[in-house]
């Protein structure tokens, strides 16, 4: 079945739904996966998003997203600009995402500290995006529901855990996978909800046995703008 919103698009500033509003929901996502304030933030452009992201404003989308601005704001336009008051340097190049849909982006962030946080995405159309891998580890959600990313030890209840954490607040379960690099290390639990999980909660689970951290993704929160510094 189709909403009448699939065959439209989204609410947003054009010219394109799957190169500007995906780009800009995909940058927005990477931001909140992140986390914190970042001083550069790079780009690597696959396939379709290198070959056209001059004329369909790929860049402005992806950079706006990830100073916080929303796929329907004016503002989108004038990004560079923003970056440039924000203190944050920026850079595009094209890359090989061999494995990944043709509008697809690698995202990192650089720190103050030097550290630095990686997000690859792909935007599928109609404004609609898959995060597939976060920090090197392979993932997939699409942020239309809230969503919580658990990263834990590779070991027997950890499931059950978490899941009870939700239950006991009420939080029922759209969905959940899991992956992991290898049997016994990291792992990472990703939880789609019905309702979204509040920084108690989220801070509740990564207090839990086992569990090295917990973030939190909710698009439709409206989140004040967080311009990285």
């Amino acid at each position: 079945m189709l909403s009448i919103f699939d065959v439209t698009g989204p609410v947003m500033i054009g010219p394109s739904s799957s190169h500007t509003a995906g780009a800009a929901r995909l940058a927005q996502v990477a931001r909140r996966l992140a986390g914190r304030p970042f001083t550069r933030v790079t780009f690597g452009l696959h396939g379709s998003f290198h070959d056209t992201y001059l004329g369909h404003g790929t860049d402005l989308a992806l950079l706006a997203g990830a100073l916080g601005y929303r796929e329907d704001d004016e503002a989108l336009r004038d990004a560079k600009a923003l970056a440039g008051a924000a203190e944050v340097t920026y850079s595009f190049h094209q890359a090989d995402l061999t494995d990944y849909h043709e509008n697809s982006v690698e995202i990192t962030f650089h720190f103050s500290d030097g550290d630095t946080f990686d997000v690859i995405g792909s935007s599928i159309g109609g404004g609609q995006i898959l995060i597939r891998r976060v920090n090197g580890m392979e993932v997939e959600f699409s942020a239309n529901l809230p969503t919580l990313l658990v990263y834990h030890q590779d070991k027997p209840g950890m499931i059950s855990e978490i899941s009870s954490v939700l239950s006991d607040a009420g939080i029922n379960i759209g969905l959940m996978r899991y992956t992991r690099r290898a049997r016994g290390c990291v792992a990472c639990a990703v939880v789609e909800m019905d309702d979204p999980a509040g920084p108690e909660l989220v801070a509740t689970i990564a207090a839990l046995p086992d569990v090295f951290s917990a973030q939190a993704v909710d698009l439709g929160d409206r989140e004040d703008r967080h311009h990285a510094v």
